[in-house]
């Protein structure tokens, strides 16, 4: 199944590929959709893709590695967004921020969890000072949380898998 899933996932990429072949200055659309396809940007798709729209790689990897909204990796379902601004840090944000890496079971410089469920960011600002310390799951804000408030928090969206 899986295979298979890969399968449509290329013939898709080649389908997007053809649709812009000639046109100029794709390179940015082309790799917003091709992220879609696959969840993130394997190495070969970036190759496929740089030399179907010849560009250079480099150049691709760099569009690529320049814009946050990429990613060389799988990340999970569920996207963890914790905030270490100003406010959230002087209530408790690394605290927090160590307890969910706990509970996932996440080592230094893991970002997401082995069953794809999970991924953590951390980021400057999400814009709920009042709420500090704070985070959000995909669309959801989660705030003044403490150590202690995180498992229940987290194991709400094991819970909620389709």
């Amino acid at each position: 199944m899986v295979e298979k899933t890969l399968e449509k996932s290329w013939e898709q990429l080649n389908q997007l590929l053809e649709s812009y072949r000639c046109t100029k200055g794709s390179m940015i659309p082309v790799l917003q959709q091709a992220q879609e396809i696959f969840g993130y940007l394997p190495k070969d798709v970036l190759i496929k893709i740089s030399k179907e729209l010849d560009v250079a790689i480099s150049q691709v990897f760099g569009v690529v590695t320049f814009y946050s909204q990429f990613h060389l990796e799988p990340r999970g379902k569920n996207i963890i967004r914790s905030c270490q601004g100003t406010a959230c840090h002087v209530r408790g944000a690394k605290a927090v921020l160590d307890a969910i890496r706990e509970r996932l079971g996440l080592k230094d410089g893991q970002i997401t969890t082995p069953d794809n469920e999970f991924t953590i960011e951390t980021v400057a600002c999400i814009g709920a000072c009042g709420l500090a310390p704070c985070l959000m799951i995909n669309d959801d804000t989660h705030g003044r949380l403490t150590a202690e408030s995180v498992a229940p928090m987290i194991d709400k969206y094991y819970n909620n898998k389709k």
